[in-house]
C-alpha cells in the first residue's frame, strides 16, 4: 500500500481464473439500449477484476512482443520519435517557420524523407499499436460481457464507500466517472 494525499491505495488481489473466465463465470451480451446499465457493468467489472486485467494486458503486450520483437521495438522507437519531433516542432514554431523559409528545398526533402520513413515503418508502428490497443479491446469486451456476481457487487460497494481506494478506482474517478454511478 502506498499513501497519496492521506489516502491509502490498495492493490486488488487476483481473482480466481474460474471466476474470471471459466466455469463459474457467466457471460451475456449487454443490452445496448440501456447504456447506463451497460456502463455500470463495465465499470463494476473494471474495478473487481482490475488485477486480472492488468496481468492480461501485460501478457498480451509481451506475447505480441515475443511474436514480433523487432517490429515491436522499431514501432515503439518510431512512435516515440514521431511524437518527440511533433512536440519539438509545435514548441519551436518560429524556428521551424524560419528554417522552412530560408531552406525550402531542404525542408521539402525532410518532409518527403519523413513520409518515406513513416511509410517504411508503418508495419512496425501498426504492430506496436496492436500491442497497445488489443489488450484494451479484450478487456473492454470481457468487462462488457461478464455478468456481475454478488461478490463483485459487494466489493464495488466497499470501493464506493471509500473504505478502499484502488488504482482503477482512482483512474475511473479521474476520468470523470463518479463513484455514485456504480
Amino acid at each position: 500500500m502506498s499513501k497519496k494525499g492521506g489516502e491509502s491505495v490498495t492493490i486488488v488481489p487476483l481473482r480466481p481464473l474460474d471466476d474470471f473466465l471459466l466455469d463459474s463465470a457467466r457471460f451475456q451480451i449487454p443490452n445496448f439500449q440501456d447504456l447506463e446499465k451497460w456502463g455500470n457493468r463495465v465499470t463494476s467489472n473494471l474495478l473487481y477484476y482490475q488485477s486480472n486485467y492488468c496481468l492480461l494486458a501485460i501478457s498480451i503486450f509481451v506475447l505480441i512482443g515475443v511474436i514480433h520483437p523487432i517490429k515491436m521495438i522499431v514501432g515503439c522507437l518510431t512512435t516515440f520519435l514521431i511524437f518527440a519531433i511533433f512536440i519539438y516542432l509545435t514548441n519551436e514554431k518560429v524556428a521551424a517557420a524560419h528554417f522552412k523559409q530560408k531552406h525550402p528545398i531542404i525542408s521539402l526533402a525532410i518532409i518527403f524523407g519523413s513520409l518515406y520513413l513513416i511509410a517504411h515503418m508503418l508495419q512496425s508502428v501498426l504492430v506496436f499499436f496492436l500491442g497497445i490497443l488489443l489488450p484494451f479491446s479484450v478487456i473492454f469486451v470481457h468487462a462488457s460481457l461478464r455478468l456481475r456476481n454478488f461478490r463483485n457487487k459487494i466489493v464495488n460497494k466497499v470501493e464506493v464507500l471509500g473504505l478502499r481506494r484502488t488504482p482503477m478506482g482512482i483512474f475511473l474517478q479521474e476520468m470523470g466517472l463518479d463513484s455514485e454511478a456504480f
